[in-house]
């Protein structure tokens, strides 16, 4: 079992060291300026963060030392892409990499095999997507998308479909630059009714403290699951005003539930 396992890949996780907040700040400087040693040493001091979420995995049955390296590089890709501007912790941001590069993992070994020539196409289309979308500053149709890769609009529908899985419990759906809401926080659980209730009031509260748009934008975003480009399309603004409307309806939601 994860819990009762203390070495992992060779790595002694009850000496696992923990960094103050100051010494990640400090790291983060050398690291912009291409700082190897303290990048190590950044990755070793997070790694209780990877232990943490691959604990929520004991039940697929994957090999735990596998899991571990799994997410070390989801750490890695977190910190590679971290923007401390942001006034995030960086927790907040990791750990949704962490979850998604361990589900990617177990998706493409799952006992379920989806053809090589699936994934080739579903992967090219999604490249294609971000490419298309980065480029035309608008995500594109599945026509086309079709058109842009050659590839019939059917297969790659089909394609798409057959790499999907289900949704984890531990998808995050929603973060306010502090603690993240995961799928599993909207479950019905009759051990924590209470509690989840009073939480959901909370977050209803703080919605009220925004104005009408600010509550169309974090409603379509963070609860109907929309891009910030097709919340622009519906509403008729821009892209970047979504973007600014959304920091600031963040913020105030966050005031709120901190005071």
């Amino acid at each position: 079992m994860i819990q009762n396992k203390v070495e992992i890949c060779g790595v002694n996780t009850a000496k696992l060291p923990l960094l103050k907040s100051a010494e990640k700040e400090a790291l983060f400087e050398k690291i912009a300026k291409g700082d190897k040693e303290a990048r190590e040493m950044y990755i070793e001091g997070n790694l209780r963060l990877v232990l943490s979420v691959i604990k929520r995995f004991h039940s697929s049955n994957e090999n735990v030392d596998d899991l571990f390296q799994i997410g070390c590089i989801g750490l890695i890709k977190a910190i590679d892409h971290f923007d401390t501007s942001l006034n995030v912790k960086f927790s907040t941001y990791a750990v949704p990499m962490i979850i998604g590069e361990i589900r990617r993992f177990l998706r493409d070994n799952n006992t379920i095999r989806v053809s090589r020539s699936l994934k080739d196409t579903a992967y090219k289309a999604i490249y294609a997507r971000e490419a298309m979308t980065r480029r035309d500053l608008k995500e594109p149709t599945i026509n086309e998308v079709a058109e842009e890769i050659g590839i019939s609009k059917e297969d790659i529908v089909y394609a798409l479909d057959a790499i999907q899985s289900p949704m984890s419990l531990y998808e995050p759906v929603y973060t306010d630059g502090g603690d993240t809401l995961y799928v599993m926080d909207q479950v019905s659980d009759k051990k924590n009714k209470e509690e989840v209730w009073v939480e959901n009031i909370s977050l209803s509260e703080a919605m009220k403290r925004l104005n009408d748009r600010e509550n169309e934008i974090i409603t379509l975003r963070f609860f109907e699951g929309k891009t910030q480009m097709e919340v622009a399309r519906m509403i008729g603004i821009s892209q970047a005003q979504v973007s600014r409307l959304e920091k600031n309806a963040l913020k105030i939601m966050k005031n709120y539930l901190c005071e």
